[in-house]
C-alpha cells in the first residue's frame, strides 16, 4: 500500500461519497468551534502585528471534500470578521489566504466547485453581520508528513479527523515479517509486537508532523488539531478497535464463503493508530516546540447523531449510516486491495455486525482536541 497514492475518501457527492456521509466529523467540528475561534483571534492578532499589507495565512490539513471543508473555512472567516468588528469599525480588513491541503487523490474538483457556498455558510445564523474579510482559497496537494510551506509563513494550522492516519503501514507489517492474522487493525488478539509497531509509527509520525509545522509557523503561531483517540490506556481496549474489528469480521465471513482469499485479508493493514491523551502529551512534550493551550477528550456517537437522542441510537438506521460512513472512508482502500466487487456485500454484512454491537454497547468515538502555540 502506498498511502500517499491510495488513501483518499470516496469522491463525489453520491450515495456512498464522503461528502454525503461525514456527519460525525461535522459534529466534531461544531464541538471544537469555541477553541478554534480563540486560536483564530490569536492568529489574527499575530498577523496584524507584522504590519499592513500582509495576509493572515491559514491552512486546513487533510481538508477532504464536501460540506465539512466549507464549514471549517466559513468558521475561520466568521471569527476573523468578529475580530475586526471588535477592534475598530474603521480598521482596514485583514486579508485571509486559505490553503486547503490533502493527498493528491482527494476530490479537489468538488472542493473548488463548492467554494461559492462559503459566503452563505459564513453568514448563516448571524444576527449582525460584520463585513466578511477578503479571502482567497488555494488547493495544496501533498502529505502533511512532508514540508508544505516555506519557513515562518503560516499563522494558523487546522486539521480535523486526520492525524490518526499514519504516513505508512509499519514496514514489518507491510512486508509480512509480522502478521496481524485476520485483522486490519489492533484487536483483542493482536500480538504485542504488532501493537508496538503501530505505537512506534504513531510516535514517529506525530513527532515529524510537529517538527514540520513548527518550521512553517510564524513565531507564536497556532494549531488546532482534532483527531480520533481512545479513552483507555490499554491499546487493545480502544473504541476504534471495534469499528475496524467488526469490519474485519465481515471480511472473515467472505473468506469462509470463498469470496476473499485469507492471504489477502492477512496482508491488509490499515495505516491508522488512535492514541490516548497521555500518548499525545508525551510526544508534544518531547518535541519541545509547542505549548499546550488546550487539550480535551470528548465523545461523538458512531452515527453522528445528537447526544440527547440515545433512544434510537443503535437501531437499523444507525447501523446503516455507520456502515455508509465507514465505506466512505475506507471503501477506496478496500476496493484497491480486494476488488470493488465485494463492497456492497461487505458493508451489508458490516451493518449487521454494527447493529448487533450497538444493541449491546452504545459505543462512541473518543475525539481528542488539542490547541497548540509554537514556542
Amino acid at each position: 500500500m502506498n498511502v500517499e497514492r491510495d488513501l483518499h475518501m470516496t469522491r463525489g457527492d453520491g450515495e456512498h461519497s464522503y461528502a454525503s456521509n461525514s456527519r460525525a466529523q461535522e459534529k466534531s467540528i461544531l464541538k471544537t468551534r469555541p477553541v478554534l475561534h480563540k486560536a483564530v483571534a490569536a492568529a489574527h492578532a499575530l498577523s496584524l502585528s507584522s504590519g499592513p499589507g500582509g495576509a493572515m495565512v491559514v491552512a486546513d490539513l487533510g481538508c477532504s471534500s464536501g460540506p465539512n471543508t466549507l464549514l471549517v473555512v466559513s468558521e475561520v472567516i466568521k471569527a476573523v470578521a468578529d475580530c475586526r468588528h471588535e477592534l475598530a469599525t474603521g480598521s482596514q480588513p485583514q486579508h485571509v489566504q486559505f490553503f486547503l491541503n490533502d493527498l493528491p487523490g482527494n476530490d479537489f474538483n468538488l472542493v473548488f466547485q463548492s467554494l461559492e457556498l462559503i459566503k452563505l455558510a459564513a453568514n448563516k445564523d448571524r444576527q449582525e453581520e460584520p463585513l466578511l474579510p477578503p479571502y482567497y482559497v488555494a488547493g495544496l496537494p501533498g502529505s502533511f508528513y512532508t514540508r508544505l510551506f516555506p519557513d515562518r509563513c503560516v499563522h494558523l494550522f487546522h486539521s480535523s479527523y486526520c492525524l490518526m492516519w499514519r504516513s505508512k503501514v509499519p514496514d514489518e507489517l507491510a512486508g509480512g515479517a509480522v502478521l496481524n492474522e485476520g485483522h486490519m487493525y489492533i484487536w483483542e488478539t493482536t500480538p504485542p509486537a504488532v501493537v508496538a509497531l503501530y505505537r512506534r509509527q504513531f510516535q514517529e509520525d506525530l513527532s515529524l508532523f510537529l517538527t514540520l509545522r513548527h518550521t512553517e509557523l510564524v513565531p507564536a503561531g497556532h494549531m488546532v488539531l482534532t483527531f480520533l483517540g481512545r479513552k483507555s490506556k490499554d491499546v487493545l481496549r480502544g473504541e476504534l478497535s471495534y469499528t475496524w474489528g467488526l469490519l474485519a469480521q465481515a471480511l472473515q465471513s467472505l473468506v469462509k464463503e470463498g469470496r476473499v482469499e485469507k492471504e489477502k485479508l492477512d496482508s491488509f493493514n490499515l495505516p491508522f493508530y488512535v492514541p490516548s491523551v497521555d500518548e499525545v502529551r508525551d510526544v508534544i512534550a518531547q518535541s519541545q516546540a509547542f505549548d499546550v493551550i488546550h487539550i480535551q477528550l470528548f465523545d461523538v456517537k458512531w452515527d453522528g447523531g445528537d447526544d440527547v437522542e440515545m433512544e434510537d441510537y443503535g437501531g437499523v438506521e444507525s447501523s446503516v449510516y455507520v456502515a455508509r460512513s465507514i465505506r466512505a472512508v475506507v471503501g477506496p482502500l478496500i476496493a484497491r486491495h480486494f476488488g470493488e466487487h465485494i463492497l456492497d456485500d461487505l458493508f451489508e454484512l458490516y451493518a449487521k455486525n454494527v447493529a448487533m454491537h450497538l444493541q449491546k454497547v452504545k459505543t462512541k468515538y473518543p475525539v481528542i482536541l488539542v490547541s497548540l502555540q509554537a514556542k
